[in-house]
C-alpha cells in the first residue's frame, strides 16, 4: 500500500520537528511508546479492584479483552496492507526502525492505546481524564519517533476504539449476569 501524500507530508513535518528536540526529550518519547501502553494496562488492574458490582466487574474484565480482538484485528489487516514503515521509505527516526516485513498500517500500539482508552472509559468514567490522553500521545509519539505516518496511528485509534466501544458493551450484560450467578453459587447464606 502506498501511503497518501498528506500523511507523508505530514510525517515528514514531525520527524524533521522531533530531529531538533534536545536528546532527553527523543528518549522520553521512545519511552512513552511502550510506558503510555503500560499506565493503560495498569487503568485496567485500577478498574478491576474498584469494580463493586458485577457490571463493573464485566466491563472490568471486557475492556483488556476487547483491546487484545482489537490487536488481532489490528495484526490481520497489516497482512493486507503490507505497508512498509515510514523509516524504511521516508526516514527520519527517533526510534530504531522494526525489520522488514513488520508493516505500518494500522499502528498496533494505537490501537492498542485507542481500545484500552475506550474499553477503561466504557468500566470507569473517571478514568477519562487520563486514559483518553494517553491514547492520543502514544499515538503521537509513534509518528514523533518515526516509525508510523500519521494516517495509520489515525486508523489504529479508531480500530481499537471501534473494537472497543462494540464488544464491551455487547458483552457486558451477559457476562454480568453469569458472574452474579457464579457468586450467588458460590457464597454461602448466610
Amino acid at each position: 500500500m502506498t501511503p497518501p501524500e498528506f500523511s507523508v507530508d505530514w510525517y515528514r513535518a514531525v520527524t524533521e520537528f522531533a530531529a531538533g528536540l534536545p536528546d532527553w526529550v527523543r528518549a522520553l518519547a521512545e519511552i512513552a511508546t511502550t510506558g503510555v501502553l503500560a499506565l493503560l494496562a495498569l487503568g485496567f488492574v485500577l478498574a478491576w479492584r474498584r469494580a463493586r458490582d458485577p457490571r463493573a466487574r464485566a466491563a472490568a474484565l471486557l475492556a483488556p479483552a476487547a483491546t487484545v480482538l482489537a490487536y488481532l484485528l489490528s495484526e490481520t489487516a497489516k497482512t493486507f496492507w503490507q505497508q512498509d514503515r515510514p523509516c524504511r521509505t521516508v526516514s527520519g527516526t527517533i526510534a530504531e526502525c522494526p525489520p522488514a516485513g513488520d508493516w505500518s498500517f494500522p499502528s498496533n500500539h494505537a490501537t492498542l492505546a485507542g481500545a484500552a482508552a475506550v474499553g477503561l472509559v466504557i468500566a470507569w468514567r473517571a478514568a477519562a481524564a487520563l486514559a483518553l490522553p494517553a491514547a492520543v500521545i502514544e499515538a503521537a509519539a509513534r509518528v514523533l519517533v518515526g516509525v508510523h505516518y500519521p494516517h495509520d496511528v489515525i486508523v489504529g485509534l479508531i480500530l481499537g476504539g471501534i473494537v472497543a466501544a462494540l464488544v464491551v458493551p455487547a458483552l457486558r450484560e451477559p457476562l454480568a449476569r453469569r458472574l452474579q450467578s457464579r457468586n450467588s453459587v458460590t457464597r454461602p447464606a448466610s
